[in-house]
């Protein structure tokens, strides 16, 4: 990289740390640390929690679900609007007028201290497992661009970062988060820019898009029910639905940004910030992922886009197998561009594009089988059975293509997504913590200096938990389907028990946790012997956790004491 570039991330990393700990106010005082004395506008909440969104794993993961799928991934957000309007009218103005840290907090209220417990303890898990995804993503970028090891790289995002939430809070977390929207949206609209500006002379908009759009690139609707199919309509409005539901209204995440909001009203208008601009932002993502795919149809790619895989191929022991595979794909890239540019063609002419859209669909498939056969070579050869090379595309295509000062403008855009994903995520770990378990179970008594000593640990700890989950997690897929795997094994489940806390007063405590630990167990259930996908968990996991709950609760000794929330 340039030293223009590496000016600009050394700068950009160096002011969001000061400017971080400059903004902090009242962090040595329990409810300012953890929620900024609830004094933040609507704006602010709104965007930091559009910024922890647009993560890292947006940057790079989504980008390259773009590439291989198209659109077809924004189905998955189709009921973003709705969650955030149930969400507005049902669970803020609870958890708000309970004048709670937790979400977790208010099922102690409702129910007991062992669902509270284990509900937070669920949250914990899948936060943390989740947070390692994230810190995997921009180590991606960093091991490809310094040369260096995974584990490295997630040492050198993890480290930094976790110092500076032990000491910003949420307060100077929430307003760098405002900061790094508008590079994160800045940076992806600059890579538009630059995908259309290399293609080639008469190619423009709407050539690209009619070229993506032969491949199937720019399909936004599935209405084919199968349970089995990860992305469809009906996925992304009822299954889904649940999953939104659960992580903006019950993952303490979420929860304690809006909990840091100045009203209830203000609070409701961070949520449907996200509920009009996430899913027109997803489809910028995704655009980005499309028109590579489109740059790479008239420009030779990769066959391999993770460079430290296709150098070692090519200096193995079945370096020649490699070389013959290499030859083939690159014969065959030639072909589908020509088809490509005759398509273009005859569509200016208003010609009949039958022959030419066959023979440009025929080309793609062969370069999409050939690389297939390249990819299980490497598995074979390596014996990494999981192997993908997804995250590796729009990393290869910055370093590769961007002009000197944008490539270290689009890194520094994921350095921004990663921080303020992992910043919000450990407070949130830190907050649950040390508030759900040692004050609660261990230390009830205390000064505020003591909490703080103990969550500054605490957020140091799980900085080194999700490090570690990080180092495994870069090689387990599109990293964006794993943190929503990850998720759905949980959230389902966790909906469910507020669902009952909410929604049904006669639901008693001992039915609360029973359910709970059924909604789990069915989980592992289907997604160990099914082949349902997983975003149908999160509605396996609240529809038993419900059915349980209300049946226990039935036959509970408990059931004729009415049971009200404390508000």
């Amino acid at each position: 990289m340039h030293p223009i570039d590496w000016t600009i991330i050394a700068g950009y990393l160096v002011w969001i740390v000061w400017d971080g700990l400059r903004l902090t106010k009242n962090s040595h005082k329990l409810e300012g640390y953890f929620l900024a004395s609830r004094s933040l506008p609507w704006w602010a909440v709104g965007l930091s929690v559009m910024a922890t969104q647009l993560s890292a794993i947006t940057m790079i993961g989504t980008t390259g679900q773009g590439y291989m799928d198209g659109m077809r991934f924004l189905q998955y957000y189709y009921a973003l609007p709705l969650a955030m309007i149930i969400l507005s009218v049902t669970l803020v103005p609870f958890f708000y007028k309970a004048r709670i840290y937790t979400a977790y907090e208010y099922l102690e209220r409702r129910f007991d201290a062992k669902t509270r417990a284990f509900t937070s303890l669920l949250f914990l898990l899948s936060r943390s497992m989740s947070l390692g995804v994230v810190i995997s993503a921009p180590a991606i970028v960093l091991s490809v661009v310094l040369g260096l090891s995974v584990t490295n790289t997630v040492v050198l995002i993890a480290l930094p970062t976790a110092v500076y939430t032990m000491f910003g809070g949420v307060q100077a977390v929430a307003w760098t988060d405002v900061k790094q929207m508008y590079l994160i949206v800045g940076g992806l609209v600059a890579a538009v820019v630059i995908l259309l500006l290399q293609l080639p002379d008469g190619v423009g908009i709407v050539e690209a898009l009619q070229v993506a759009g032969t491949t199937g690139r720019l399909q936004m609707f599935d209405f084919q029910f199968d349970l089995t199919n990860q992305y469809t309509f009906w996925s992304g409005t009822i299954a889904a639905l649940f999953l939104f539901c659960s992580y903006f209204g019950t993952d303490q995440s979420q929860v304690q940004r809006y909990l840091t909001a100045r009203s209830i009203d203000q609070a409701r208008g961070s949520l449907l910030m996200s509920a009009y601009w996430k899913i027109p932002l997803q489809a910028l993502v995704l655009l980005v992922g499309v028109l590579m795919f489109v740059f790479y149809v008239f420009t030779t790619p990769p066959m391999l886009f993770n460079p430290v895989h296709d150098q070692a191929m090519r200096e193995g022991t079945h370096a020649q197998e490699f070389v013959a595979i290499q030859k083939r794909y690159n014969g065959a890239v030639e072909s589908r561009r020509n088809a490509a540019l005759d398509m273009v063609r005859e569509s200016k002419n208003n010609s009949s594009q039958g022959v030419v859209v066959q023979r440009f669909l025929e080309r793609s498939e062969e370069v999409t089988e050939i690389r297939d056969q390249a990819l299980t070579f490497v598995r074979q050869t390596t014996g990494d059975t999981a192997y993908t090379d997804v995250n590796y595309v729009f990393p290869t295509f910055i370093l590769t293509y961007l002009p000197v000062g944008l490539v270290g403008l689009l890194i520094a855009a994921i350095f921004a997504a990663a921080m303020s994903t992992i910043a919000g995520e450990l407070a949130a770990l830190s907050t649950a913590t040390v508030m759900d378990f040692y004050r609660r179970f261990i230390k009830t008594e205390g000064s505020d200096t003591h909490f703080l000593y103990v969550s500054r640990a605490a957020t140091g700890f799980w900085g080194v938990f999700a490090s570690v989950v990080a180092v495994f997690a870069a090689e387990l897929g599109s990293l964006i389907e794993v943190v929503n795997r990850f998720g759905s094994f949980f959230y389902g489940s966790i909906l469910g028990v507020f669902i009952l806390a909410v929604g049904f007063s006669r639901t008693t405590a001992n039915g609360a946790f029973i359910g709970l630990l059924s909604g789990m167990g069915a989980v592992a259930w289907v997604a160990t012997f099914t082949p349902i996908a997983f975003l149908w968990h999160n509605v396996v996991g609240a529809v038993v956790v419900v059915l349980v709950g209300l049946l226990v609760s039935t036959i509970d000794p408990a059931h004729h004491q009415r049971a009200e929330p404390q508000t």
